[in-house]
């Protein structure tokens, strides 16, 4: 008797991969040669930004690159860059704490496999960025929502977030500052969150790749050093310096030192099973780190900029308002909801030749919501805002 499988294929694997309604107007939009305005770019090396070119080539030609020193916490020069990343913003992260990976993608899977059974649970901000879906269904990780408010500026409610631990819960992840909503997770926050975690045995995994873009200047405290509980974060080159394409972040691990030690004994596990990140990218990061303050001064110039342009555009019209934001690279406008997001984000499309994404990508609780990236080049920015708020008025 011949015995079979029923599905080839991994039921995590089983997702939609219908395309939305709005992804199938873009493509037939830029197909048809249209002229488009984005307001949805979110690559930095496609902006406009003035990179030094010879030097990031230079840094990539080391020699000591034709050598493999397999290391499950990666090269220590790689690790150093970092620890000195942390130290110019006076705060000490040991190289033995840190571990190069690919992506933050790859970090999140490490936090994952080292905190959760197939079937756990890890909560997640809502609004928040879509990608985690993905990355949690890939490591048989349930996501659980719980919602930021917003009440002149964005905050944790944490009696919901309280609500939707079980004893399944491992971990709970703080995205500072969140995408899209741009707002850093406060002292009192991270001290709740502390109380929380530390009560229930649970972990915080902290996203903080646009932690240096505060647009106010003030410096927001790093998770890299919380002490009170366990604790995962996750940052990289891809904002940080604006190289996406190196393929350049890491985790770092702090929290009381027995669990911190143990953590560490199995992520090196992990690391060691994945390999890290390729030699020329781990040397070169010295050199690409060192670069980041010439990009985040370029970056947070067209920010600011286009935020009052922005401003600027809202006072002579009264049907939209935007929401605070303090960091990173969105801003959310809040709109009529007289149809659903979707429908508005086509009309702008077709109708306008403007792209902006919808709130319900995001996953706000309800329709009434636009995200437009602050980084899109001014003039572009300057126009298709003008667009969107002629349309609306």
């Amino acid at each position: 008797m011949l015995v079979c499988r029923a599905n080839m294929f991994a039921t995590r694997t089983n997702w939609d991969l219908t395309p939305n309604r709005l992804s199938e107007a873009l493509a037939a939009h830029r197909a048809a040669g249209k002229p488009l305005l984005d307001l949805t770019v979110s690559n930095p090396t496609e902006c406009g930004f003035s990179y030094d070119n010879k030097a990031i080539l230079e840094a990539l030609s080391n020699p000591a690159a034709l050598r493999y020193e397999p290391n499950p916490k990666g090269l220590e020069s790689a690790r150093r860059a970092v620890a000195g990343y942390y130290a110019a913003r006076n705060e000490e992260v040991s190289v033995e704490d840190i571990f190069p990976t690919t992506s933050t993608s790859e970090g999140y899977s490490y936090a994952f496999r080292t905190l959760c059974n197939p079937g756990d649970e890890v909560l997640i901000p809502s609004p928040s960025y879509p990608l985690f879906d993905f990355l949690a269904e890939i490591q048989d990780v349930k996501l659980v929502r719980y919602p930021l408010l917003y009440d002149h500026g964005w905050q944790i409610d944490f009696h919901a977030l309280e609500q939707a631990i079980t004893p399944r819960t491992g971990a709970v992840i703080v995205v500072h500052p969140n995408n899209p909503t741009g707002h850093f997770t406060k002292p009192a926050e991270i001290s709740k969150l502390n109380s929380i975690c530390a009560a229930r045995q649970m972990a915080i995994i902290a996203d903080e790749v646009f932690l240096d873009f505060a647009l106010d200047g003030n410096r927001a405290a790093s998770f890299a050093t919380n002490s009170a509980v366990l604790t995962f974060t996750l940052s990289g080159l891809s904002k940080i310096s604006g190289l996406p394409q190196m393929k350049a972040a890491w985790l770092a691990v702090s929290g009381p030192q027995e669990l911190k030690k143990k953590a560490i004994a199995r992520l090196e596990v992990i690391a060691d099973t994945y390999l890290s990140p390729n030699a020329p990218v781990q040397l070169a990061m010295p050199a690409f780190l060192g670069q980041r303050k010439s990009f985040q001064e370029q970056l947070l110039s067209r920010v600011r900029g286009n935020l009052a342009e922005l401003d600027r555009q809202l006072t002579s019209q009264n049907a939209c308002s935007r929401l605070e934001v303090e960091g990173g690279w969105y801003a959310v406008l809040r709109v009529p909801a007289i149809r659903s997001d979707e429908d508005l984000a086509l009309e702008l499309l077709t109708s306008q030749n403007v792209y902006v994404h919808p709130g319900h990508f995001y996953d706000f609780p309800s329709d009434g919501f636009l995200v437009v990236s602050l980084i899109t080049p001014a003039t572009i920015f300057s126009r298709g805002i003008t667009a969107v708020f002629k349309f609306l008025s």
